[in-house]
């Protein structure tokens, strides 16, 4: 496991908040409670937690509701810079597919942290989960 890069002033704040959101998870399904949080450019915080639904299609990942925690108090020009995930796994999972996917919408390879409870860290910059990611660059008029 690699340790939070020094180059992060705010990860413990992250950590401790993303910790906590995962307390609020609603996991009937799982049983794996999840809680992240993101900061934003601005110095904004935005947590979220996974909120299961025995339609499995309409479950969302923590990861997930916090971006859209942010869109919706901030506006859709939010940029987001380090995300926390904190799960009960060992080691701790990073985001799955999906969320990478949509964070990959508002960040220019912002730095990812998987956690757990017992202080396990693994930290990449986004570019190493999700190469490649299909942005909205591809769909801008060049592209056509």
């Amino acid at each position: 496991m690699t340790k939070a890069p020094s180059s992060s002033p705010r990860f413990e704040e992250l950590r401790q908040l993303a910790l906590a959101a995962r307390k609020n998870a609603y996991c009937p399904y799982s049983g794996h409670q999840v809680g992240a949080a993101i900061l934003l450019d601005d110095g904004s915080v935005h947590t979220g937690c996974n909120v299961e639904n025995s339609s499995y299609g309409a479950t969302l990942c923590a990861e997930r509701v916090a971006v859209h925690a942010a869109v919706a108090q901030k506006g859709p020009k939010i940029r987001v810079k380090e995300v926390v995930v904190a799960t009960d796994a060992t080691p701790p999972w990073p985001p799955c597919g999906m969320c990478r996917q949509v964070v990959a919408e508002f960040q220019d390879n912002a730095v990812i942290h998987a956690v757990n409870p017992q202080g396990q860290i693994q930290t990449w910059k986004f570019e190493e989960l999700l190469p490649n990611a299909f942005t909205p660059e591809f769909l801008s008029a060049d592209s056509k």
